[in-house]
């Protein structure tokens, strides 16, 4: 579930927290659900599904990255913890996928349902780059879904499944961000989303 719009502006509010929810949480309650059994059988493999968003933040999409990068940080303490038991552990890291979440972002902050469309206040001026950051990931380029679940399952499904799958768009670039100075990452996500001006 996406969450758009800047981090001071949507503080602690119901959309956050079902972001949260969904996202991690969700992951969280899974593993509880299945783990058990995989445990008692000595077999079995959790796959949990992060984003390249996850490993370098961009603006306006803080909470869904924070989603992301706390399944990183539990997935790799899962892997450990579940080893003893022989259940694999792996974290997926795709980067831009088709999929519905930019029209769902897109209808999250122009007040769907019949909600009213969301108004930004101090940021009021970065609207137009807020809007842009809800479709961002579904551009021209993006990773078929069907590509992406066939790369993960085939390597999964065997016997001993890698600890990572990197996969898809723009994921080449996002190592290269991770990797980079900080002050280089916010110099290019500054600049891609409208940051690179003073007020």
């Amino acid at each position: 579930m996406g969450c758009t719009g800047p981090l001071a502006e949507l503080g602690g509010g119901e959309t956050v927290r079902r972001a949260m929810d969904v996202n991690f949480l969700g992951m969280l309650r899974l593993v509880r659900a299945v783990t058990p059994s995989m445990a008692e059988r000595r077999s079995g493999c959790v796959v949990n599904v992060g984003s390249v968003v996850g490993t370098a933040a961009t603006p306006w999409a803080g909470v869904y990255c924070a989603s992301k990068a706390a399944i990183h940080a539990a997935t790799d303490a899962l892997r450990l913890e579940l080893a003893p038991f022989g259940v694999h552990v792996v974290k997926v890291v795709p980067g831009r996928v088709k999929s519905g979440i930019g029209r769902a972002n897109t209808a999250q902050i122009a007040g769907g349902h019949g909600g009213k469309p969301r108004e930004w206040g101090m940021y009021r001026e970065f609207t137009a780059a807020i809007e842009e950051r809800a479709r961002a990931s579904q551009g021209a380029g993006a990773t078929e879904a069907s590509a992406l679940a066939r790369h993960v399952a085939e390597r999964v499904m065997r016997p001993r499944p890698p600890r990572e799958i990197v996969y898809g768009s723009l994921t080449a670039l996002f190592a290269v961000l991770a990797a980079s100075p900080v002050w280089a990452r916010d110099a290019f996500f500054a600049r891609r989303f409208g940051l690179n001006r003073k007020l």
